[in-house]
């Protein structure tokens, strides 16, 4: 009833009632909008809160130790305990977004040779990755593990020749357990590669490939 007598009284005085949307109107107006770094922070850290629990800070701890071995990283999380992961760099570059690394992951980097690792890739334990010239690793990568990169023979031929060819595998490709992937190779994003394959040439995006040597099984 109350409200009522309240809606006719302001339709029978509508002076009142101006005022009130008036100035209800000039405060949002006066009102100023939220910056847009501000929206920024906020997100940055909702998205490191989220990352401390999934992961754990001591995970967080130990990839920036890992880090200081990059010469371009995001954060770094440093999974599954002990070894530690290790890095040897011999003259190279090597350049990783966010990422995780599991126990016993390897990575050498010859002279002038480049390592890029992408966002939301992670390398499983022993995964073992050997760049002589440049191996590349796409975002939100899946590296099972004891998978074994590399763009080099690692040995000379008989005849004295050393081999090396880039190798780059796309976004979001699954390399599953075992897997070999040798020099001059290049693995279209969301193709699968199945554990214990060993691939020696190119592999369309969206195909499935397993065996040994690896052959397309389906694509996608």
């Amino acid at each position: 009833m109350t409200a009522v007598l309240v809606s006719a009284f302001l339709v029978s005085v509508p002076g009142p009632a101006l005022k009130v949307k008036s100035r209800v109107a000039q405060a949002t107006a006066n009102r100023r909008p939220a910056p847009v770094w501000e929206g920024d922070v906020v997100g940055a850290y909702r998205r490191a809160v989220q990352r401390l629990r999934s992961a754990g800070p001591m995970s967080h701890l130990l990839g920036l130790c890992l880090r200081l071995h990059f010469q371009r990283a995001g954060i770094v999380v440093v999974r599954g305990g002990w070894p530690f992961p290790s890095v040897e760099n011999h003259g190279g570059r090597i350049e990783v977004e966010n990422c995780a690394f599991f126990s016993g992951v390897r990575l050498e980097c010859w002279p002038g040779a480049l390592i890029r690792i992408g966002n939301g890739t992670y390398l499983n334990r022993n995964t073992e990755i050997v760049a002589a010239t440049s191996v590349t690793i796409g975002r939100d990568c899946k590296i099972a593990r004891d998978v074994i990169i590399m763009d080099t023979d690692q040995h000379p031929l008989p005849d004295g020749t050393l081999r090396a060819a880039p190798v780059s595998i796309g976004d979001r490709a699954w390399i599953g357990a075992r897997a070999i992937v040798l020099k001059g190779v290049t693995i279209g994003h969301d193709a699968i590669v199945g554990a214990g394959s060993t691939v020696t040439k190119d592999v369309p995006p969206g195909a499935v490939v397993a065996g040994v040597p690896a052959q397309i099984l389906r694509q996608h």
